[in-house]
């Protein structure tokens, strides 16, 4: 090695603190800058060791902030020792995870500088927030919100440190600090909360565009808890996707034990078992921010390398890196239990000896501040290679192009039709449209028998290996696995491009948390004025709760759209549409929308085609409208929410009709549009008063016919409830079995007569007068279902 090269190779070589470098890392490291120095990419191996031993600064630094969030209320600058009343009274922080995590990101941002390309970056472990926050602070790539309170000043420092699990709350009940205890959208560069452990597994894949590169660092415990991202060789191809890395942070333990991996074997174990999946393992030391370099630089070298070779046969060996660390290493407490969230065992600002303890481990990571400059500086020549700062990656501010949203070919009117098929062949029209939105349809199974055929044979179902005479392709853009959350993140991770998910609706339960991850984190980037810019995604729910009668109850369950209702419905929209021109229009506003979750409840059988073209588009913009009868002259009227209890709402009416009593019925296809809201955002969304008012006078009895359990949907339309005397409202009520359509509407309780018999209690009439023996002995239970079951079309 030439004389200029010593200073700085030994200036590394010495490490710092805890960090220190085995004789592999220095090998892989000499071996890799002599490519890039080589190619171009790196000046000399000098500015490649200064840039080392800078990151090792850096770790160090942001490893003593992470441990001062944690315990302390303010970090000396000199190193110098604190007492008592410079700790919290009350500690809190997912410490030894965040110790873990500097070292990664660190070796992150080592990557970009060495390589000169800043990649994007995704964190599972959302509970490790301190360790971006920290080196963020330091490195002054903090967000908007943070800027000008977080730097690396005394001042700075003290402000994230007593912020961290400060539970400072605002005047209109939102967080008053910028900062929490997980990843958010005042965390600069993220695009995940991560509370969701595993979720970040199945989506990584799915994210990067092609010509574009991600890092996605993931916990062993979620590799336990959500499986499925085995399945990532399956689906990865150099010609529709970026480059993505995983790096795995094997610490061996959960919050009380070991984890399974550590249990059998470690790392070791760990390579084999994603080697037998079809990825090749890369075991680095995760405790040094160079191999973890050394780890993503060779990765993306053999993805470069993989898709250069014009042979190239799939599926492709994806690296897979596996950073070996001991939880809560760099500080007291390392590899133990306690060290996942308070390693000291003991509080700091009470026991001296425990003081003692903590004041110990700080100083051993402690950097003086001329040399932390120094290293910051050297880290920081984003602007000599002409590239953005990290929190400025593709991943966190995506906004493709709005799509172009073609004219429908309305069903028409009172003739029968699938909603299913009609909503089919829009979505071709729409992806033929917009060649330019890389497409990722979520399918847990089943797409064709669910009336998605066209598309089916259209984009064809992703294999490695396709089967002759079967709708499969190698580049196919229907990701299917029988796991419902491995397929939801195919279209959640696909935030560039064009997304749609179908499952039947009792199976989207499994969805919930990944799609109340992508809202919660949406909805709070609304509330920081954060617009996210990504295409809404669509889950279109059908094989519904009504139409599954034959299968039992287990496929019989309106829970996902009750749940997202729960959620702010201008993010969380979920939309019942009654017929093929309903449930395109709904489709189409949604790929109009920006940022939003939208869950679609379709019937695959055929029923009438209630709406034109004009009447479905009047429809949504409402969220509800007039299907028959007249409000001004009704003495009751039938609210309808869902396809089938519209049919059983009509046949209830026309009973009436011929019984001669007046009655209207009113469609709502979007309930979350008539809901009180809980804040302004949601305000601007739902329907005012007037409106509301002239499609539901106040004062008129009303019957509600549900698709889901009636009371969750009697809440959300609180402002159409004139109480139990003027009110009712009936629907799922957990009753299900091996059925045919009219069985599940009786046991249930939603035949047409069931709401002829709420409409006389609400309107007073006497139920003699309006169903006869024979009807009112079936609904009493002591006559024959039979005699109420009049056939739905379709069934």
């Amino acid at each position: 090695m030439h004389q200029s090269n010593q200073a700085p190779l030994a200036h590394w070589r010495a490490g710092h603190g805890p960090i220190a470098h085995s004789a592999e890392t220095a090998a892989r490291v000499d071996a890799l800058f002599g490519t890039l120095v080589d190619t171009g990419r790196l000046a000399d191996r000098d500015t490649g060791y200064a840039l080392l031993a800078a990151a090792d600064r850096l770790a160090c630094a942001a490893m003593n902030v992470v441990a001062h969030m944690t315990y302390a209320r303010r970090i000396d600058l000199e190193g110098r020792a604190l007492e008592a009343d410079d700790f919290k009274p009350v500690p809190e922080g997912h410490t030894g995870g965040a110790l873990n995590m500097v070292p990664a990101f660190v070796g992150y941002l080592l990557a970009n500088a060495l390589s000169g390309h800043t990649r994007s970056w995704l964190m599972g472990q959302g509970h490790c927030a301190a360790a971006i926050e920290a080196t963020n602070a330091l490195t002054g790539d903090v967000s908007p919100a943070q800027a000008g309170r977080y730097d690396r000043s005394a001042d700075g420092l003290a402000r994230l440190i007593t912020d961290f699990y400060s539970y400072a709350i605002g005047a209109d009940g939102r967080p008053a600090v910028p900062l929490g205890s997980h990843a958010g959208p005042n965390t600069a560069g993220a695009i995940s909360e991560g509370g969701y452990l595993g979720f970040a597994g199945l989506q990584y894949v799915h994210m990067p565009l092609p010509g574009e590169r991600l890092v996605a660092f993931l916990s062993d415990g979620a590799f336990e808890e959500q499986r499925g991202s085995d399945w990532t060789p399956r689906w990865w191809r150099a010609e529709d996707c970026g480059f993505a890395v995983p790096v795995m942070i094997l610490n061996g333990r959960r919050i009380e034990q070991r984890t399974q991996i550590g249990q059998a074997g470690g790392a070791g174990w760990l390579a084999e078992d994603v080697r037998n999946n079809g990825f090749a393992p890369l075991i680095v030391d995760g405790r040094d921010p160079a191999a973890i370099a050394w780890g993503i630089l060779t990765a993306d070298a053999m993805l470069e390398a993989f898709a250069a070779d014009p042979a190239h046969r799939y599926p492709a060996a994806l690296p897979y890196v596996i950073a070996e660390t001991d939880k809560g290493f760099g500080f007291p407490g390392a590899g133990t239990n306690a060290a996942h969230n308070l390693p000291l065992g003991g509080n700091p600002h009470r026991d001296a000896a425990v003081r003692a303890v903590f004041n110990e481990g700080a100083q051993a990571l402690f950097v003086p501040p001329a040399e932390l400059d120094d290293a910051l500086h050297t880290l920081a020549n984003h602007d000599s290679q002409q590239r953005v700062r990290e929190s400025l990656h593709p991943l966190a501010h995506r906004h493709p192009e709005a799509p172009v949203l073609p004219e429908p070919a309305w069903e028409t009117a009172q003739a029968h039709g699938c909603a299913m098929h009609a909503l089919d062949a829009w979505f071709i029209t729409l992806v033929d449209a917009n060649p330019d939105l890389r497409v990722r349809v979520g399918n847990p199974d089943e797409l064709a028998s669910n009336q998605m055929g066209d598309t089916l044979l259209r984009l064809k179902h992703r294999v490695n290996v396709p089967e002759a005479g079967v709708a499969e392709s190698l580049h196919g853009a229907v990701i299917t696995a029988l796991n419902e959350e491995a397929v939801a993140a195919a279209a959640t991770g696909n935030k560039g491009g064009l997304n749609l998910i179908v499952s039947y609706e009792a199976f989207a339960v499994k969805m919930l948390g990944m799609l109340r991850q992508e809202i919660i984190f949406a909805r709070r980037q609304k509330e920081l004025g954060q617009v996210p810019g990504w295409l809404s995604v669509p889950l279109v729910v059908t094989s519904h709760t009504w139409e599954n009668a034959k299968n039992e109850q287990s496929h019989q369950d309106p829970t996902i759209g009750e749940a997202l209702l729960g959620e702010m419905s201008d993010t969380s929209r979920v939309l019942f549409p009654v017929d093929g021109n309903t449930a395109v229009t709904a489709l189409r506003a949604v790929y109009g929308g920006r940022g939003e979750i939208a869950c679609l409840v379709i019937s695959k059988r055929e029923l009438p085609n209630r709406f034109d073209a004009a009447g479905a588009q009047a429809l949504m913009a409402k969220g509800a409208g007039h299907v028959a009868g007249d409000p001004a002259t009704a003495a009751v009227q039938f609210v309808a929410i869902g396809a089938y209890q519209l049919e059983e709402a009509m046949q209830a009416h026309q009973h009436l009709a011929r019984a001669g009593h007046a009655s209207c019925v009113t469609a709502i296809i979007e309930p979350g549009r008539l809901r009180i809201p809980r804040d302004a955002i949601e305000a601007a969304f739902v329907l005012d008063d007037a409106a509301l008012t002239a499609l539901f006078p106040p004062g008129l009895p009303r019957v509600l016919i549900s698709h889901t359990r009636p009371e969750p949907m009697l809440g959300v339309l609180r402002r159409l409830d004139d109480g139990p005397a003027k009110t009712r409202a009936l629907g799922y009520i957990s009753r299900g079995g091996t059925f045919a359509v009219p069985g599940m509407l009786f046991a249930n309780r939603c035949t047409w007569a069931h709401a002829v018999d709420a409409a006389a209690a609400v309107a007073g009439w006497s139920r003699d007068a309006v169903l006869d023996a024979d009807a009112r002995r079936a609904l009493d239970g002591t006559g024959t279902p039979a005699d109420l079951m009049v056939p739905v079309a379709g069934t």
